[in-house]
């Protein structure tokens, strides 16, 4: 599975929100792709997850990915995003046929902006 998110900017916070503090990666890249509009993706129903999901560190949502890419129905699968609510991140199955429909440009260097990680002890 490969984990994307529908702009850099979510892509960044998602990323940020799981760094030790302090602790800016010197390694890190972005990888822009497109999702072609005739390729079958789908969108998770947040209905059957528990209340307070964003919150939670549990199973459940990482069930429903496996059941997503087991299910093999399409290439892509848009969840909302715990780290800002309202957006969308984008799982892909590389395994799905329509996989190589998705265009994947090379990777550019990224860097936060140092500010980022003043006092976030």
């Amino acid at each position: 599975m490969v984990y994307t998110s529908s702009s850099l900017a979510l892509a960044a916070v998602e990323t940020f929100v799981h760094l030790e503090p302090n602790l800016q990666p010197d390694d890190l890249v972005s990888i822009e792709c497109e999702l072609p509009d005739d390729v079958a993706s789908e969108r998770l129903d947040i209905k059957p997850l528990p209340r307070n999901w964003h919150g939670l560190r549990n199973e459940s949502l990482r069930v429903l990915g496996d059941s997503w890419i087991r299910r093999g129905r399409t290439v892509a699968l848009h969840v909302l995003s715990a780290a800002v609510r309202g957006e969308w991140n984008v799982l892909l199955n590389p395994a799905h046929t329509n996989y190589r429909g998705i265009t994947i440009r090379k990777p550019e260097r990224f860097e936060f902006d140092l500010r980022m990680f003043r006092n976030r002890s």
